[in-house]
């Protein structure tokens, strides 16, 4: 059980972290001649959900007991 809670852990805190980055880094710009495609910043359904995964992964982990 101890490797369990390490491993949710650690993928609480890879989900947060990758879900704060899609959230707030900017995205690539695509420049094709008089074609510009730029992609929307800020918080997405997508990275709300990891962050809630990561959160969920995090509060499992913290409260799991021995056997």
């Amino acid at each position: 059980m101890k490797i369990l809670k390490t491993v949710l852990v650690v993928v609480g805190l890879v989900l947060i972290g990758f879900g704060l980055y899609n959230a707030f880094m900017p995205k690539e710009v695509l420049d094709i001649g008089p074609l510009e495609v730029t992609a929307n910043e800020g918080l997405s359904n997508q990275s709300l959900a990891m962050i809630g995964l990561g959160v969920l992964a995090l509060i499992a982990g913290a409260f799991m007991q021995k056997r």
